[in-house]
């Protein structure tokens, strides 16, 4: 689904379907709801590659310094 232009994919998979895609960023939130609506009855089985989510939530964890008053 990816194609040739700049704009930023984001690696999507389904564990289910054994499939990975990339879909361009503004379409990734639709992409994934309408993949499991369509092929899993709505349960949440495709995402964005978990890899790829936990190093945008770590670095927004520490952009927005969440844990520098956790040591305090």
């Amino acid at each position: 689904m990816a194609d040739d232009s700049d704009d930023p994919t984001v690696p999507v998979i389904c564990a289910e379907c054994e499939t990975e895609t990339d879909i361009a960023l503004d379409d990734v939130a639709e992409a994934v709801e309408r993949h499991n609506d369509r092929l899993h009855d709505g349960e949440q089985v495709a995402q964005v590659d978990p890899a790829l989510a936990d190093q945008v939530r770590d670095l927004v964890v520490e952009d927005l310094g969440l844990l520098d008053d956790a040591d305090d």
